[in-house]
């Protein structure tokens, strides 16, 4: 009795530690969503920018297919985009938020570049974000739509260059699941 006792009260206490430690780490995180999009400076956009949107369309496309190779392929392509990216145009305040928009994509895009389907479609959703924050920043030549599936991770979002919704989350399975949330054209 005096065991189960002993251990029930370790376990109890791990859990906490584990939870506070969670609760710490997420306040580390910078949460780009909530960032003032309309303070930003719209500029056209840059030909880096371009770069890391080509080859972020093709790992879309690629998970559309449910093709891991091909999405592996170009998250190597944008990790070298990301490398590539130069923010010295930019204001300090645009800089420092570009740098932690790059480093965190970039992590996201080393993931999906070594990983399995289901695992390249979870870096995706950080990715999308990160992508769409920067976009915000840069500005695009191109019309871009943001899309939405609720079905995904309690929600998910990503960027098209058609209003025709093609899912990357669920690709051959849900291929239509989703809606175009917000129009983009800076």
């Amino acid at each position: 009795m005096m065991k189960s006792l002993k251990m029930s009260i370790a376990a109890m206490l791990m859990l906490a530690i584990s939870f506070t430690n969670a609760q710490e780490k997420e306040k580390m995180k910078m949460d780009h969503s909530k960032m003032d999009h309309g303070k930003m400076m719209h500029k056209k956009s840059d030909a880096k920018t371009e770069a890391i949107l080509k080859d972020y369309f093709s790992l879309k496309n690629a998970l559309v297919a449910d093709e891991t190779k091909k999405a592996a392929l170009a998250g190597t392509k944008l990790v070298a985009s990301f490398k590539a990216f130069d923010a010295g145009s930019y204001s300090k305040e645009q800089q420092e938020e570009l740098a932690d928009i790059i480093e965190d994509a970039t992590e996201h895009a080393e993931h999906i570049a070594k990983s399995e389907l289901g695992h390249q479609r979870e870096h995706f959703k950080t990715l999308s974000k990160d992508v769409t924050d920067l976009v915000a920043i840069t500005g695009t030549k191109n019309t871009l739509y943001e899309q939405f599936c609720p079905m995904y991770e309690g929600g998910s979002t990503w960027l098209s260059t058609s209003n025709e919704v093609k899912n990357p989350y669920y690709g051959s399975k849900m291929a239509t699941c989703g809606k175009v949330q917000k129009e983009i054209n800076n």
